[in-house]
């Protein structure tokens, strides 16, 4: 009877303990639920409080900018490439000196202007990609213009090359200007400006080169 009577005294505090643990656990799963439940909720705002805020230090940028970006990369590269035919070409030194000024400061702003929209999700232009909306572009040469350019060679070449490169010059300082009324970039807009500065010189420069042709 003794023995009998401790078996059931051991599987009643057996199953006491058994409710209890339950309960404990039950108590617990449930308060993991509101708690997860919370930090969740948590979790997702303040991520997307990080979120506004690396947007906003980066800069709004809006559709202006992008216009922008996207017409000044093929307007560069068509003045690079103009500029590379002028040290096997040129006769004048000076015209020499300016092509490689002119490919020195617009190669670094045509991959600051890439790399701008690649992280505003935009697509590059594409190298050689001359499309019939380039047509509308100021200063923007022909296929026969550049042909001219680089058939072109000693006083013939720096002639050509000063009268094309100060309309195509003239072109990106009205792009620059349209950036700096209608951008809202502030790194895009300071660019425009420093366009508007050093290509405004150069015109001045090459047209001082042409009265001594």
């Amino acid at each position: 009877m003794t023995t009998s009577k401790r078996s059931v005294i051991r599987r009643t505090v057996a199953v006491a303990a058994a409710g209890a643990a339950a309960l404990v656990l039950a108590a617990c799963g449930g308060g993991d639920d509101s708690s997860t439940g919370h930090s969740g909720h948590t979790t997702a705002s303040s991520s997307a409080s990080v979120s506004a805020s690396a947007s906003a230090s980066q800069g709004q940028h809006n559709a202006a900018d992008v216009a922008f970006a996207k017409g000044m990369i093929p307007h560069h590269r068509q003045a690079v490439e103009m500029a590379d035919l002028a040290p096997s070409r040129a006769q004048s030194a000076e015209v020499k000196q300016l092509a490689a000024d002119i490919k020195k400061a617009q190669d670094p702003e045509i991959k600051t202007l890439s790399g701008w929209l690649t992280s505003w999700g935009e697509e590059v232009p594409e190298e050689g990609a001359m499309d019939h909306s380039t047509h509308d572009m100021g200063g923007m040469m022909t296929s026969e213009d550049m042909d001219e350019l680089e058939n072109a060679s000693g006083k013939a070449f720096d002639t050509a090359f000063l009268q094309m490169m100060i309309k195509h010059h003239e072109g990106a300082v009205e792009m620059a200007k349209t950036e700096q009324a209608d951008g809202s970039y502030a790194p895009a807009k300071k660019m425009a400006e420093d366009i508007i500065t050093s290509q405004s010189a150069e015109i001045d420069q090459m047209n001082q080169l042409l009265g001594k042709n």
